[in-house]
């Protein structure tokens, strides 16, 4: 954790599942159940319902609603949902991120602010900036 307002959380994405997006036809838009297992900074798990729309090569979004459910380094736990996307990749300049308030529980109880996926070297992080 950087600071009592700033959480870096690194994960692993440990599933992907693909999953029916009822009553949309055709093949441009597709979805799947997202698993990630986080390792440092928070550490426990989420699930996310992920959509996405487009290919890699000619440009692509995404949306996801994400539960996330951990302990922080001090201690604290508890769960918050995190709603996020981007055109292209997490990195884009397009990428938004926020926790949902309202969704904490336990200790998280209060957490809103801003959400940011990044990568570096060793893989991807959340920057967690709480309002």
């Amino acid at each position: 954790m950087d600071t009592a307002d700033t959480i870096t959380a690194r994960f692993d994405v440990t599933g992907w599942e693909p999953a029916e997006l009822s009553g949309i036809d055709g093949d441009w838009v597709g979805a799947v159940v997202m698993r990630k297992t986080y390792t440092e900074g928070l550490v426990g798990d989420s699930v996310a319902h992920f959509v996405s729309s487009g290919t890699e090569e000619g440009g692509r979004g995404y949306l996801a609603a994400e539960r996330i459910t951990g302990t922080l380094d001090d201690g604290r736990s508890g769960s918050f949902t995190v709603h996020h996307g981007a055109l292209q990749h997490p990195d884009d300049p397009s990428a938004f991120g926020y926790i949902v308030p309202g969704t904490g529980t336990g200790d998280f109880a209060a957490f809103a602010g801003e959400a940011r996926i990044h990568h570096d070297e060793t893989g991807p992080y959340f920057v967690f900036t709480l309002s």
